[in-house]
């Protein structure tokens, strides 16, 4: 087992990615504390899972409640390993002019806030126990301009600043931070907006670039990443934003 006795704290569990990390990792031999701010979400993700698995609702724009999500796995479990930041939502496509800051807020408020939040808390206590691996979940939008609405894009690219600033900071303590940079997934996060004010205009210019989309991963493939760069097998890999994405952005 690749994460024989590592604790893990994964968000957005209740569902996608989030639910796939969180699987694999109880697999591979990890403790962990899934969060999600669907209660109901999460308590069907710790049944299916089992193991050693405890669940918890968690918004993870709330800085103490994502305290308390870390805070957990070191109540529960004795310490934190890893911590794998994939809670996101998506923005309506809208550009710069068009932006509401209700939908820029809400972007950073759960994209860029709750990482940093959960960041924050845990890294301290990887750096007292000499170790500790963090992936922050991004997206093609995180290195381009074309995948999103200006909210969103512009959340994804602080998720990589945040991610390179980390490794750098912390590269000679132990302590090691990577993005993947996730293409198109089968996931509910469109779950995150209301389809019927998305920007109609906007769609039309971001649709060439959704154009040379070479096809759509599925959860698994990003758990599958998520824990390569968690594992000893990565251990000198520090600050990267790995493309997971059937070479989109190859195009």
């Amino acid at each position: 087992m690749r994460l024989k006795d590592k604790v893990a704290v994964v968000t957005g569990a209740g569902s996608g990615m989030g639910l796939a990390i969180a699987k694999l990792f109880v697999a591979e031999g990890a403790k962990v504390v899934a969060a999600d701010w669907h209660a109901d979400a999460i308590a069907a993700a710790v049944k299916e899972i089992g193991g050693s698995i405890v669940g918890m609702t968690a918004n993870v724009a709330e800085e103490a409640q994502c305290v308390a999500m870390v805070d957990r796995a070191v109540s529960e479990f004795g310490r934190i390993d890893i911590l794998v930041n994939n809670a996101g939502v998506m923005d309506l496509f809208q550009s710069v002019a068009d932006v509401s800051n209700d939908t820029w807020r809400r972007c950073m408020s759960v994209n860029v806030d709750g990482p940093m939040f959960a960041m924050r808390r845990a890294v301290p206590l990887m750096l007292a126990q000499g170790s500790g691996a963090i992936v922050n979940i991004a997206s093609v939008a995180g290195v381009g301009g074309g995948a999103a609405g200006a909210a969103y894009t512009a959340s994804k690219h602080a998720v990589v600043g945040l991610t390179k600033s980390t490794a750098f900071q912390y590269a000679k303590m132990g302590l090691r931070c990577n993005a993947i940079i996730a293409g198109g997934v089968n996931t509910n996060i469109m779950q995150s907006i209301d389809p019927s004010r998305l920007d109609q205009a906007a769609l039309g210019r971001i649709g060439t670039f959704h154009a040379v989309n070479p096809g759509m991963l599925d959860p698994i493939d990003i758990a599958n990443a998520t824990l390569f760069l968690v594992s000893p097998e990565a251990r000198f890999i520090n600050g990267i934003a790995m493309p997971v994405d059937m070479g989109w952005l190859a195009a």
